[in-house]
């Protein structure tokens, strides 16, 4: 069994949550089972070892656990990208949109530098606004992000082409097509 394999046996499906039709991809028992949280960091490890980042940039919540874990095993600064209105000193925010509506996130302004390689990291990718947002901060504060990378993409929510698209260049461990 590949690594990827191993990591998609152990991530939970839940139907119709939150809402009607929707397969939600839990990871919680990625997290609780100490191999398999193992496996899946040291895929991860494995993959920027060499190109040695300067931060690792974790989006609001789930990247929170896999980028600071991340940044602890390369022994690189973890930034936290973080929904509006929970960072305490000044920040830059970015919008984007939801389904139905809007939301926001920031990131201190001194959280990277000019010249900074970033690797932005959440649990997974949908549609790619929260992602998008966050490389958009980093940017802006002169960050050069070297890949995007999550455990999950859902290619058919379209959000790593539209990543793609942008220029960010993509990891990720699982596909899950169909919804």
């Amino acid at each position: 069994m590949t690594p990827s394999d191993y990591i998609r046996s152990h991530i939970r499906t839940v139907p119709d949550w939150p809402a009607p039709g929707v397969q939600f991809r839990d990871i919680t028992p990625l997290l609780s089972n100490p191999r398999v949280f193992r496996v899946l960091i040291d895929q991860f490890v494995h993959r920027y070892f060499d190109t040695r980042p300067s931060a690792i940039a974790g989006l609001d919540a789930r990247g929170f656990i896999i980028g600071s874990v991340l940044a602890y095993e390369l022994n690189v600064g973890f930034v936290p990208i973080r929904k509006k209105g929970k960072l305490p000193f000044t920040t830059v925010q970015e919008s984007y949109e939801l389904e139905y509506g809007s939301a926001a996130v920031e990131m201190h302004t001194d959280a990277v530098g000019a010249g900074d390689r970033v690797v932005l990291i959440d649990d997974l990718i949908a549609t790619g606004g929260t992602m998008l947002a966050g490389l958009r901060l980093l940017q802006r504060l002169g960050a050069q992000v070297i890949e995007g990378a999550a455990i999950v993409d859902l290619p058919e929510l379209n959000g790593s082409q539209r990543l793609r698209a942008a220029g960010l260049p993509l990891f990720t461990l699982v596909d899950f097509g169909g919804h």
